[in-house]
């Protein structure tokens, strides 16, 4: 292979994935950029077989056009899949670029037997026959063949053929689903979402079962007829029953799936052929959580954290097995679920060491039991505490997606004094943690917690006023300056509001262990503002200041563009602060601080990708580039081809690496 060499892309211009060539930024050219990683790496066609902008005789150009493994003059009786990709504006009946123009395509193309439209939020395949009278017809099909050309896998795939989602494919997916649900059931966003959650947790169960064969699965002919339909309905309904024995605090025993037999069997057909369980965590989590967000945040401050501020902080906190791990404000259970895979990943490390192989050739002994092992570290150690009741069922949801940890994931109002939550909170905290109900009875009690990882709700557009909450808190109560000492002084007069995260830095203090570190997401007044010194004397008086990473203003763009920070402490023992305040000195130590100035994205929230001096986006060679491109008469003939992809312009993966060695030097052991 030649040496790799790092080629620009001119601004507003995207590289093709398939031909390399460049092509306008544009909705559609999104839509068929997702289409083709789907077809090379989740159907495995050969780069070879793909055509893109493939013109036809007396016809406009088709978006996709694939061809046989072993064709070498790409003709147009040659072609077998034609895909046409339209931007979501356009719809599926429209006239010109509609599934008639797909037809017509497929017409002109006596071979062609497949055929998909998709606009990203609606997806048509149709195969192409002969009917009675002798006439070109067409019958709607669940999906296109893979590679391989089994058209039994796409009616019932088999547990060996299930595919991992690549890229976008699984958001792509989740969002056709969830718009198929809202235009065609009549529901609501937040229902149909709620909906669809209630099929992929289906969808979980039935991958997880280990049986022979799968049942969640709907074939072409069922999903096209209402007796079909009703079938999958009966189907799917016996699995959501064994969901709700499962999973009975998340779902209650009357629960029943809403959706239409119809839409069911949609829904069906477009998730079958994943496998939700084995899918890339990242993958997973990115398409979980974008489709939360759009559905069920609130109005009390919820802006949830980019997944890439999330894996730093996971990966600074540097969490263990034994660690006993909250989210005091869990959202949609983004940071829980970083932490649990991040120490996962360790202990898949260690059993693949003493198994002596790799994960993927596990015995499906090895399998359970690691399994086993997982669920029995999520059940124990990793807890979520939010107000909003739609988002604790969504974060359980999110928990069980990656690894089933969904027990410990309460709802309540966190802020509120111990002997308020409700009897059934306390109860349930207290059995996870393994303590008495009464241990929990007020806010000197809470030592619970080795690592916190937490984004509290923010902003002065809600406030804390109730008194009950307010006592509990030194930062609640007003601080007077002494201007000649420059000493902040807590009075006993309390305020009379409080903005949240003020109130949640003091509680999640209160939720350490003594020596337990936490990584909370906080705005850069409190850091900064001189109102706010006593906020910082505190600070430093109860915690050693670790780290602050300053972050891009626009780091919560587009939904906020407040300007916060990571602040990364340590809870001093009682033994720590009895010295201190015994020599009425503070303990000298060394503060990491950086500044992430590249977020990955603007604005808009568009992705930023890194460029060169001339100011033109840059790819490099991707991880995995030599594929078997075609067949000769001596068998397969394995040919470097190497496909280039762009890099986001991002920070945040590198700051980790760096304070890990600065940790060393400190002398800091976790």
């Amino acid at each position: 292979m030649t040496e790799s060499k790092i080629i620009s892309i001119p601004d507003g211009k995207i590289c093709d994935y398939i031909d390399q060539k460049f092509r306008n930024d544009t909705p559609e050219e999104y839509v068929r950029q997702t289409i083709e990683k789907r077809l090379i790496n989740e159907h495995k066609y050969l780069i070879s077989q793909v055509k893109i902008e493939y013109t036809l005789q007396k016809k406009p150009r088709a978006d996709i056009a694939i061809f046989d493994k072993n064709c070498t003059e790409y003709k147009q009786e040659d072609v077998r899949i034609i895909i046409e990709c339209k931007k979501e504006a356009v719809e599926a009946r429209n006239a010109k670029d509609g599934v008639e123009q797909l037809k017509s395509y497929m017409s002109a193309c006596p071979n062609c037997e497949w055929g998909m439209w998709t606009n990203g939020k609606q997806k048509e395949v149709f195969k192409k026959y002969i009917n009675d009278k002798g006439q070109i017809d067409f019958m709607d099909y669940n999906d296109i063949p893979s590679a391989d050309g089994n058209l039994d896998d796409i009616n019932r795939p088999k547990r060996t053929s299930l595919k991992n989602a690549y890229d976008d494919n699984l958001l792509f997916v989740f969002k056709t689903c969830h718009n198929h649900i809202h235009v065609n059931d009549g529901l609501q966003k937040q229902p149909a979402f709620f909906e669809l959650l209630k099929v992929i947790f289906c969808k979980i169960e039935d991958e997880k079962t280990l049986k022979a064969d799968l049942d969640f699965y709907t074939t072409s002919d069922e999903r096209s007829n209402p007796d079909g339909q009703l079938t999958v309905k009966k189907r799917i309904t016996k699995i959501f029953e064994q969901v709700k024995k499962k999973y009975g605090r998340i779902f209650d025993s009357n629960d029943e799936i809403k959706l239409s037999p119809r839409s069911l069997a949609y829904i069906v057909s477009e998730l079958q052929k994943y496998s939700l369980l084995n899918t890339n965590i990242d993958i997973k989590g990115k398409a979980y959580e974008e489709i939360v967000g759009s559905n069920l945040r609130g109005d009390r401050g919820e802006f949830f954290s980019p997944r890439n501020v999330m894996k730093m902080v996971v990966e600074m906190i540097n969490p263990n097995e034994y660690d006993k791990i909250l989210d005091s404000s869990c959202g949609t259970g983004g940071f829980l679920v970083t932490a649990m895979t991040y120490v996962m990943k360790e202990k898949e490390k260690e059993f693949s060491q003493q198994l002596g192989c790799p994960k993927e050739n596990w015995n499906t002994d090895a399998i359970l039991n690691f399994r086993d092992l997982i669920s029995e570290m999520a059940s124990h150690n990793y807890f979520g505490f939010d107000i909003n009741p739609d988002l604790v069922k969504a974060t359980k949801m999110n928990m069980v997606m990656n690894n089933d940890g969904s027990g410990n994931i309460l709802q309540t109002n966190s802020l509120l004094p111990p002997h308020k939550w409700t009897d059934e909170f306390r109860k349930k905290l207290a059995d996870a943690l393994g303590i008495k109900k009464e241990d929990i009875r007020n806010h000197k009690t809470l030592e619970f917690f080795n690592v916190i990882v937490t984004n509290p709700p923010f902003g002065s557009k809600i406030p804390i006023k109730d008194k009950n909450i307010l006592e509990q808190f030194e930062l609640a109560h007003i601080w007077e300056k002494d201007k000649d000492t420059n000493t902040w002084t807590m009075t006993n007069r309390l305020q009379a509001s409080v903005p949240p995260e003020i109130l949640f830095i003091e509680r999640c203090t209160q939720f350490l262990v003594q020596g337990g570190r936490m990584g909370i997401v906080l705005p850069d007044s409190i850091l900064g503002s001189p109102g706010l010194g006593y906020i910082r004397d505190w600070l430093i008086k109860n915690h050693r200041i670790i780290a602050s990473i300053d972050l891009h203003a626009d780091t919560f763009q587009p939904k906020n563009g407040t300007q916060t920070s990571v602040l990364f402490l340590q809870k001093k023992t009682q033994k720590q602060k009895d010295i201190e305040e015994k020599s009425g000195q503070m303990a000298d130590y060394n503060i990491f601080m950086a500044m992430v100035e590249k977020i990955g994205h603007d604005k808009r929230g568009t992705p930023i990708f890194k460029r060169d001096k001339e100011g033109n986006e840059i790819l490099i060679p991707e991880k995995n580039n030599v594929y078997v491109m075609d067949q000769t008469a001596e068998g397969d003939r394995t040919v470097a081809h190497e496909r280039k992809t762009k890099i986001e312009d991002d920070q945040t993966p590198d700051v980790p690496a760096i304070f890990a060695q600065w940790k060393v030097q400190e002398g800091l052991s976790w």
